[in-house]
């Protein structure tokens, strides 16, 4: 991580996607603060779009010889420049990568860290996948996300109806229910009525501690609030995605066993009901936050996962 810069300078001078190359000295400025400094993509993009509402922050990265591509989805308070370990190992593979700042997260527009509706997810989701259709990205379209990303991939797999242009399906810890769910549910009935948000309390939540010091101290990017929106918009989605029909996809399903965010043992539960022979890797030592997790950790999933997507 490099010298800091101003998010809102940046904001301010974002271009459309389309016209956004080469980029900018605020945007490399960008890219230099979280790590983006050198890797195997011949080029790359960054940009806003307008979609279902919100001004959505993309970028886009392509190897010389593009085979397939990697729509990336990140998790709850993080954003796309957290993510330099999976866009380097996508682009490793030969993969280009999309990724997006989710509504109210990183670049794009939005409430900090909320949302109205978990529909809202699915709606800029689409959109994301148009975008890919109109940059022209290498089909299979591989989906990753991590945890709430990895929530927001389950939805699309279960009533979106994807295409054959999707390819596998990744999810990194994912949410279906967070732990210590039936406490948060009473506790957000109580609070709605007075407050709306309460401060974030960071955890330890990966095993790279330089992480951990870089996003509660040092990163100008994450939100300090949770708001009881995005808690209420939760507790309308987990049982409408229990209740949703089975899919005949198999994705594969990454969890560590130290995860003390999802409740992962129910969670893994309740995709194997729902899905048809998921591939799951379970990491003994591994905390939540897997994209940022220690190297050893890393490469253990990431061999899992070239294997399956050579």
């Amino acid at each position: 991580m490099s010298e800091p810069f101003q998010p809102e300078n940046l904001i301010a001078m974002l271009r459309p996607l389309a016209a956004a190359m080469p980029l900018s000295a605020a945007e490399q400025a960008y890219r230099r603060f979280y790590g983006f400094a050198a890797n195997d993509a011949a080029h790359s993009l960054l940009g806003v779009r307008q979609i279902a509402g919100y001004q959505i922050a993309l970028q886009a990265w392509w190897p010389q010889k593009p085979r397939a591509t990697l729509v990336l989805l990140h998790g709850y308070y993080d954003h796309s420049g957290l993510y330099r370990h999976v866009i380097e190992w996508a682009l490793g593979m030969g993969f280009a990568v999309l990724t997006f700042d989710l509504p109210g997260h990183g670049l794009s527009s939005g409430p900090r860290a909320s949302i109205g509706d978990f529909a809202e997810y699915q709606a800029v989701l689409q959109g994301v996948l148009a975008e890919a259709a109109a940059l022209e990205l290498p089909q299979p379209w591989h989906l990753c996300g991590q945890s709430t990303g990895g929530a927001i991939l389950i939805d699309y797999l279960l009533t979106g109806a994807p295409g054959p242009e999707i390819g596998e399906s990744i999810l990194l810890a994912p949410l279906v229910r967070p732990r210590a769910w039936t406490w948060s549910q009473l506790s957000y009935k109580v609070m709605r009525n007075f407050v709306s948000e309460i401060p974030r309390r960071f955890s330890v939540n990966s095993n790279d501690l330089d992480f951990i010091d870089f996003v509660e101290h040092r990163d100008p990017l994450q939100p300090r609030s949770l708001p009881t929106a995005w808690v209420g918009a939760l507790s309308r989605w987990v049982p409408r995605i229990e209740a949703a029909p089975r899919s005949s996809r198999s994705p594969l399903i990454i969890q560590g066993e130290a995860d003390m965010t999802v409740a992962w043992q129910y969670n893994l539960e309740v995709l194997q009901d729902k899905f048809a022979a998921p591939q799951i890797l379970r990491l003994g030592e591994a905390r939540h936050h897997l994209a940022n997790e220690a190297p050893a950790l890393r490469q253990r999933y990431f061999d899992f996962l070239s294997q399956r997507l050579a």
